[in-house]
């Protein structure tokens, strides 16, 4: 005979309650909204994103939004304040959200270029070959924010005993790493660094003459770029947004275009921990707070 445990209106009532509260997570998440570091200009930006979030609609079943912001604070804020779900942080910019938020903020996603990320030095003078050439120049970094713009790179300057507020005749923010070659190129400073991505990008795309401005020093590897979310994301999101990252493949047209235009050969898991020595590279410059 089967009987019935006067618990059975409680348990019914627990189940539905859980159904309610998921179904609730999936009327609310209707739009996926997405941003990213301003590294590179605004329309650059949705360019390298379109095709990219286009796929995360299939793949997620939901509208996806990208919105440019006004510099990388903003970003920051964006995401920690509900404003955004997801952005492309730098390093330097996740340790910042992360710490900022008290750990609320994780990656996702980065490249497998970004588990061994590198930055670069240019210059148009034939005076400037190493990095103690830099001494008593005028030198420009990318964002104050970027990891391969500034905290690295600064890094790697103090490691070869040079300052560059006391040793640089003039140290400027050019904002991104496009125009920071633009002022290199244009003579406005004698000398520049950038991620060795977008350095690469533009001299394939022909808008700089690598003849003319070169490269004189590249810094070692190091942990740079992810995907970074909330830790409250509704999990279900949360796991078809990884899957659908992690599933993208050279070997068919749209993960081709999607992977190109991302300047990656696939993308990975990663975790907080891989930017403890960015953290601590920020915190032995004084740049976090």
């Amino acid at each position: 005979m089967i009987t019935f445990s006067n618990k059975f209106p409680a348990i019914l009532a627990t189940v539905a309650a859980t159904l309610a509260i998921h179904s609730g997570l999936a009327q609310a998440q209707q739009v996926l909204r997405v941003s990213a570091i301003p590294d590179e200009a605004p329309t650059e930006l949705q360019r390298k994103f379109k095709p990219l979030g286009s796929y995360l609609e299939k793949k997620l079943g939901m509208k996806v939004e990208f919105t440019p912001v006004t510099d990388y604070a903003a970003s920051v804020e964006g995401l920690i304040n509900h404003k955004l779900d997801m952005v492309w942080f730098g390093g330097f910019t996740f340790v910042q959200a992360n710490v900022r938020s008290g750990g609320k903020i994780v990656p996702l996603v980065q490249r497998e270029e970004d588990t061994k990320f590198r930055s670069v030095f240019v210059t148009t003078s034939k005076d400037i070959n190493q990095l103690s050439d830099l001494k008593g120049k005028n030198f420009t970094f990318g964002s104050e924010s970027s990891t391969s713009g500034h905290l690295m790179p600064r890094y790697y300057l103090l490691a070869a005993k040079i300052n560059p507020d006391t040793d640089m005749k003039r140290i400027a923010f050019s904002g991104a790493h496009d125009a920071t070659v633009a002022a290199v190129a244009g003579g406005k400073v004698d000398a520049g660094t950038l991620n060795i991505s977008v350095w690469e990008k533009l001299v394939e795309a022909k808008k700089v003459d690598p003849s003319k401005v070169r490269v004189f020093y590249t810094t070692p590897g190091y942990y740079d770029y992810n995907w970074s979310v909330r830790a409250d994301m509704n999990p279900v999101v949360r796991k078809k947004l990884t899957d659908a990252f992690l599933a993208l493949d050279p070997s068919t047209p749209e993960g081709k275009e999607i992977l190109e235009l991302q300047r990656a050969t696939k993308f990975i898991p990663t975790k907080a921990e891989n930017y403890k020595d960015i953290e601590a590279a920020a915190r032995d410059a004084k740049l976090l707070k």
